[in-house]
């Protein structure tokens, strides 16, 4: 008999949600590719599409079950190994299986945003490793904590304490953004860093990554509420304020501080207004959400400075968006909640005194401790075992060479009449431009 309370509306919605996630991945890579330098691009990519496989496989053999599953509030349980008994079922208003395809494509991207931490100088096999145990023992435990409901029986954040989490904000970007601290100190500092200049080889591929990213983030966010209804509306149109009130705080900032707003300040505000109302979304106003948004941007804005200040080598702001932009959204709901949205719990300025913004305190930082701690002890075995950073010699060459014998452009132009290109003298009829724009053979 089909379930009564079955909606296909729900479900399409929800199909095409887990899509826009999954779009997310991708885009990551070309955000990322862009930031780094032009003999890592290729490595930067293939960080985050190896992790859309090993992600992948681990979610159906297990990372379902132990995220989804039991009433144990720490960690599920086996009961749903290979996806079993999901074929048929539903949850709620949809199969049971769309909902695992859309936690899914949560539980890819949350690794692959700790790839731009370490960017420059990590062995691919040793991050496919760390992947595979990372997201096992840090990624499932923290989502059966942050969102596995199960009727007071689910996990000990959410379900349990009470602390709201729409989307991720704990789960998702705190998690990752501790991890990427943790795997940047056990890593150490690129070779020439804070000496030589590492700037984004590709803006407007850094830009068109944050577009996907922005595009797949209303499947992130209102797609959170696992319904067409009216809690996927305030979702969407809170991301979409936030995100740009975020672009515009912090090039506001850039212009204060350095005279110029750039196209990487506004990418980088744009995906920090993301990450700061992904937990909040669906529990504050569309004007708290503009506020929130202009906050996150400046305070992410200034929080990126960070590591030149304690001296860690953040590739590309992990830390000082995902991290601290996490963190804000988090405990802006603690601020902000309404009980037109929560269904009773109210933030700080709706009357609600202290006590959310302790959960959500609570929930914060207990992510990122836990995140950070595992991630260094994995991190720490795997460079004393099998090594995780490669070579002084391939770091210098370039990691797309050195371990994936490819490189991301063959920019090649033939000579007219033996006159050279920017100076250089023309060999064997053609010239090459090197990483540092100068033509070379």
């Amino acid at each position: 008999m089909a379930n009564p309370q079955f909606s296909s509306g729900d479900t399409a919605w929800l199909l095409a949600s887990s899509a826009l996630v999954l779009l997310m991945t991708p885009g990551l890579a070309f955000f990322y590719g862009g930031m780094v330098r032009v003999k890592s691009v290729l490595n930067m990519i293939m960080m985050s599409f190896a992790t859309i496989g090993v992600v992948s496989i681990l979610w159906v053999l297990f990372g379902y079950s132990l995220a989804f599953k039991g009433t144990n509030p720490f960690i599920g349980d086996l009961s749903a190994v290979g996806l079993h008994g999901l074929l048929k079922t539903d949850s709620g208003t949809i199969p049971e299986l769309v909902f695992s395809a859309f936690q899914l494509m949560f539980a890819i991207i949350t690794p692959a945003l700790i790839s731009g931490a370490i960017a420059d100088r990590v062995k691919f096999g040793a991050w496919v490793l760390f992947v595979a145990v990372w997201t096992t023992i840090v990624y499932f435990p923290v989502a059966h904590w942050v969102f596995y409901f199960n009727g007071g029986k689910g996990g000990w954040i959410g379900d349990r304490m009470g602390a709201f989490d729409f989307a991720g904000g704990t789960a998702v970007h705190i998690n990752a953004g501790a991890a990427g601290l943790a795997l940047a100190l056990v890593l150490g500092k690129r070779v020439g860093w804070r000496r030589d200049p590492m700037r984004p080889h590709n803006l407007p591929l850094v830009l068109l990554g944050a577009g996907m990213l922005w595009f797949g983030w209303f499947g992130f966010n209102a797609g959170s509420a696992v319904a067409a209804n009216a809690t996927a509306g305030v979702a969407f149109m809170n991301t979409q304020v936030a995100t740009a009130a975020a672009a515009m705080g912090w090039i506001i900032v850039e212009k204060i501080r350095d005279g110029h707003s750039t196209t990487l300040g506004v990418a980088s505000g744009a995906v920090a207004g993301l990450v700061a109302i992904t937990p909040a979304c669906g529990t504050i106003t569309p004007m708290a959400s503009i506020l929130l948004g202009l906050l996150a941007g400046a305070v992410c804005a200034l929080a990126v400075g960070l590591k030149y200040r304690f001296g860690f080598d953040d590739s590309l702001d992990v830390v000082g968006v995902h991290m601290v932009g996490g963190f804000v959204g988090t405990l802006f709901i603690g601020l902000f909640a309404t009980s037109v949205l929560t269904g009773g719990a109210k933030g700080l300025f709706y009357g609600g005194g202290f006590t959310q913004l302790g959960k959500q305190a609570v929930a914060a930082f207990a992510v990122a401790i836990y995140s950070f701690v595992l991630a260094y002890i994995i991190g720490k075995v795997i460079d004393k075992t099998m090594g995780f950073r490669v070579s002084e010699e391939d770091e210098l060459s370039g990691v797309d060479l050195a371990l994936h014998a490819e490189t991301a452009y063959e920019l090649t132009m033939a000579t007219h009449t033996g006159r050279s290109f920017a100076g250089a003298t023309p060999v064997g009829g053609s010239m090459t431009i090197s990483e540092d724009r100068t033509v070379t053979q």
